[in-house]
């Protein structure tokens, strides 16, 4: 998946109203203020109180469900080899955040976890480096995700976009 859909993908999601971060390789990217290798697809939590809302938008730009693991995540795909990796959370009045777990349970999101970063000259919501590192444990790491982690680590020894970001509040994308 490239550059121009993705934020055409972000730039729908958005236009629904709807908190949302990235995560996965492309939220790694927007961390370290540029693309660093392909990705399959991209990753997006989102507020899950519009799931209906990102669906049917998504759908309006071509893509059908693939994957149906609600409550926990879904995943659709359109032609051209496109495919977005949706996870809702549910969202407190706090900022905190949880996701459904697959066997049962929760994933917790503290606030603090939601910042941004910047793709293509864009400002994106996105989930911090912290998020990143504590969603890259619990299984065996793939080559990809190897390649996530130097990035987070280069990225943490010198001055760069993961530091002193705060989240934008309307949660929206804006030019840098």
């Amino acid at each position: 998946m490239d550059l121009v859909d993705v934020l055409h993908v972000l730039d729908a999601v958005h236009s629904t109203g709807c908190r949302f971060w990235l995560e996965g390789g492309w939220g790694v990217d927007a961390l370290v203020g540029r693309q660093t290798r392909p990705h399959r697809d991209v990753d997006i939590d989102f507020d899950a109180d519009y799931e209906t809302d990102v669906l049917d938008v998504l759908a309006d730009a071509g893509y059908t469900i693939e994957t149906d693991w609600r409550p926990n995540r879904v995943e659709l795909s359109a032609p051209g080899a496109r495919w977005v990796d949706l996870h809702p959370l549910v969202i407190d009045h706090t900022g905190d955040a949880r996701q459904a777990a697959l066997g049962g349970g929760w994933h917790t999101f503290d606030r603090s976890f939601f910042t941004t970063g910047v793709l293509g000259g864009v400002t994106v919501p996105c989930v911090s480096a912290e998020a990143q590192r504590l969603f890259h444990s619990g299984y065996e790491l793939r080559a990809v995700d190897h390649l996530d982690l130097a990035q987070l680590d280069r990225c943490e020894t010198r001055s760069s976009p993961l530091r002193g970001r705060p989240v934008h509040p309307e949660g929206g994308l804006r030019p840098r």
